[in-house]
Parts: structure tokens; sequence; C-alpha cells
């Protein structure tokens, strides 16, 4: 049996940066930023796009526009990134949706072919199954994809909570897929990181 769930793309971007010293929603990746490339990626496989931005809105603002997606602002990003996850989730249900694909704005946009791969896993897997994982040489990645169930738990959760908490928690309605994909656990903290990454 095939799932039809309507899905929304939610990017977190609301993070500081502070050891990249400038916001990383915003470091040229090739032909766009990270940002933008995360929209595009999501854009052609929801129906729209969620950004959610912290203190950086204003800067982020105009493009979110451009690219024709959302954005919603945390009014508390010091809580971490959970608490921006808690956001997207929030407006999901508010947009009439019951599925996301969630994105993180401090790594490059993973291979559209991946994220396709995910969706699909997703949409015909059985429905215990909460989550889509991506999994790069025993390492778990994102984009997530996420069904509604595990959209509430992630609200119900206490703020104090980690996605992974609950991830764990729910162990066994996620689904881990095997991809060939480095992005998805690729991770870009520091302008040396960032080097590395645009000088190969």
């Amino acid at each position: 049996m095939v799932r039809a769930p309507s899905f929304c793309g939610v990017i977190l971007a609301a993070g500081e940066s502070s050891r990249m010293g400038r916001d990383k929603a915003l470091l040229p990746w090739r032909h766009t930023t990270f940002l933008v490339g995360a929209i595009e990626l999501l854009s052609p496989l929801t129906d729209m796009v969620i950004v959610v931005a912290g203190r950086n809105a204003d800067n982020l603002q105009a493009l979110v526009d451009a690219a024709g997606a959302s954005l919603v602002v945390n009014p508390e990003p010091q809580r971490g990134q959970f608490s921006s996850l808690r956001v997207g989730m929030q407006e999901v249900l508010n947009q009439g949706r019951d599925a996301a694909i969630v994105a993180l704005v401090d790594r490059p946009p993973a291979r559209s072919e991946t994220v396709r791969l995910l969706k699909t896993a997703f949409v015909r897997s059985a429905e215990q199954v909460w989550a889509v994982v991506p999994e790069f040489s025993g390492r778990h990645g994102h984009p997530l994809v996420i069904g509604r169930e595990l959209i509430e738990a992630f609200l119900r959760a206490p703020l104090n909570a980690t996605a992974r908490q609950i991830e764990h928690q729910h162990q066994q309605h996620i689904e881990y897929v095997s991809v060939e994909d480095p992005l998805v656990v690729l991770n870009v903290d520091t302008p040396e990181d960032y080097q590395r990454i645009t000088s190969g």
C-alpha cells in the first residue's frame, strides 16, 4: 500500500553560526547559497517550503520570498535546534500538511536524487514507519522525512529534549535508508570546514 501524505519542506536556519563567524544560510554554494540551494532542492518535492529563522530573519526574508518559500520565526532561538524544529513542525500542521522533509541549512544541500529516494521510501513504507532517515557509511544524517506521528511526538516532547532523544524513544518506527551521498552527513561548522568543501 502506498501512502499519500501532503508534504512541507522545512529548513532549520535559526542558528547563530558562531563558530563560522557569518550566517551559514548565506554561504555561497555552487550557483547559489546553502539556504536557496535547500529551498530549490525541496520545492519540487513538497507542497510548500518553510524556513525557520531566528535573529537572522530580516537578513533572510528577501531571499526566502524570492525563492517562493515562507519564513517563520523562532522567538527563542537560543534554546537550540530542537526549538526551531518544533516551530517548523507546528507550522506544518498549521498549513494543513501531515508530513515534512526536514533539512538543515548549516550544510550543503543533499543531492536531489537522494531526497527523492528518501521520500519514495517513506511513501512506500508500512504505516508503522514514522520517519525515514538517510545513512551514509554507518552514520545517520539529513534530510529526514517525517510523518504526522513523529511530528506530534516532537511537539509533545519537553522543551529541553533533543530530536535525537525523541528519535531513539521511537526507534521501532524509524527506517534507515542507505544512500550514496556523503552530503547527508557533512557538517560545516568552521571556516576551515567550508574551505575544505569548496576547494576540493
